[in-house]
């Protein structure tokens, strides 16, 4: 049954059917973690693996946000840049996280290959791809990402980008060939699976109504079941409630959209000649790839404060498709969907100990994929006592969000950069 899960390209797809059950009756655990995302499935697996009795608990089906519905992007770095995290905690350490993301990276392929999750269609390349004359500056960054992380990236100049992505938009990019897309339900699918079969309670339908954290031993409850632990560890993105105030209130749920075109071989090899994978340079910018063999394009871009949807989200996103791609003007859309993130406003992953036995691992808003993987290692490295690099999050801890305030200054902000990006690549094209 896939009813469950919001109708997208992912759940169309779904390699496997199972499900798990619903918490019911007393439990007791080493470990609670609250939330069946990838950062939550990430811990749960390396927890069982340590010996750790674990038990996981979603409010709706495993992967039901967006770990299961997002672009499927997994490369190195955060939701800022490298130059942002200097300039709060310095040259050293943003070095020490900006690896961190890398070994993200890392994780996932290794699980990829290690569990033999054939059904994830890992699909190596991902494209920067800029729509402006950076006059070096594209070069610059490659030089510093291979002198100082020892990261490979092969520029394009602007013919061989546009040999790639028929395009008059872009001028040059960057080719990442160690990062890569993929099918981010089933991969987390397959982690469940395995944590499972290490003996790790998963359940479904078990929203947590109520938490008591203050003592040596845990307890939470569900509609159904009492759960006692020593450790409970938060991951639930942009679908918190209100059990953990100081995390709901360190947030802002972003909502993010994607559109999955028809089946349309010869039209999309008329605009995308690679299965190399877009990143749009433009803060406000669009991501897509290939799909089902070439024949489809899966297209995300936008975000909004708005939690509820929009009635036009495939016409909102055709449109950036066709402005992007003219030729693709007879291209039709199939299914469109959103989801929300977890965006903090340092735009950095929120993880740690928020006090003894009570954890956090949340806000992968915009970068997700690797740091959903670093994040769940870490922390539960901290849970394990194997290593505390959860600390080097410290100084990105759970800031306020500033309320109705800080949803306005985010929607404001995103519009200014939709309109600094117009007006770059306005000014490019009347200079050049």
């Amino acid at each position: 049954m896939t009813s469950s899960y919001i109708d997208s390209y992912y759940s169309r797809t779904l390699a496997t059917s199972e499900t798990y059950p619903q918490a019911r009756g007393r439990i007791g655990a080493d470990i609670c973690i609250v939330g069946g995302g990838l950062a939550g499935l990430t811990a749960a697996l390396k927890l069982a693996r340590s010996g750790r009795s674990v038990v996981v608990l979603e409010a709706q089906r495993i992967l039901w946000g967006a770990s299961g519905r997002n672009g499927g992007f997994v490369s190195a770095g955060y939701a800022t840049g490298l130059s942002a995290i200097e300039r709060r905690v310095g040259p050293d350490q943003a070095k020490a996280l900006y690896r961190l993301s890398i070994e993200g990276v890392d994780i996932v392929s290794d699980h990829i290959r290690d569990l033999a999750i054939g059904e994830a269609r890992p699909v190596p390349g991902i494209v920067k791809a800029l729509r402006y004359d950076s006059r070096g500056a594209l070069r610059a960054a490659r030089d510093r990402m291979e002198r100082e992380f020892g990261l490979e990236q092969r520029y394009l100049p602007r013919d061989e980008v546009r040999a790639m992505f028929v395009s008059p938009r872009y001028q040059e990019g960057l080719l990442d060939g160690r990062a890569f897309h993929f099918h981010p339900l089933n991969y987390g699918r397959a982690l469940a699976r395995a944590a499972a079969g290490l003996g790790a309670g998963i359940h479904e339908n078990s929203a947590v109504v109520s938490a008591e954290l203050d003592g040596p031993r845990k307890m939470l409850r569900t509609k159904d079941a009492e759960i006692e632990a020593e450790h409970v560890l938060f991951t639930t993105g942009g679908y918190t409630g209100g059990v953990l105030p100081a995390l709901r209130t360190a947030f802002l749920p972003v909502a993010t959209y994607v559109l999955l075109t028809k089946h349309a071989p010869d039209l999309v090899r008329n605009a995308i000649r690679t299965s190399a994978a877009v990143l749009d340079d433009r803060r406000a910018g669009d991501y897509y790839r290939l799909v089902d063999d070439g024949s489809r394009i899966l297209w995300g871009g936008r975000i909004t404060t708005r939690t509820t949807d929009p009635a036009d989200i495939a016409a909102l996103l055709r449109r950036e498709m066709v402005g992007t791609y003219p030729q693709l003007a007879e291209l039709k859309v199939e299914v469109a969907w959103s989801g929300l993130m977890s965006y903090a406003r340092h735009l950095m992953p929120q993880i740690g100990r928020l006090r003894p036995g009570v954890w956090f691992c949340t806000a992968f808003g915009g970068h997700g994929m690797n740091t959903t993987a670093i994040g769940g290692t870490v922390v539960a490295e901290g849970i394990a006592g194997e290593t505390d690099r959860y600390r080097l999050f410290e100084p990105f801890g759970l800031a306020w969000n500033g309320g109705l305030f800080g949803r306005a200054a985010v929607q404001l902000t995103y519009w200014g950069y939709q309109a600094a990006d117009a007006a770059r690549e306005y000014r490019f094209r009347r200079g050049s």
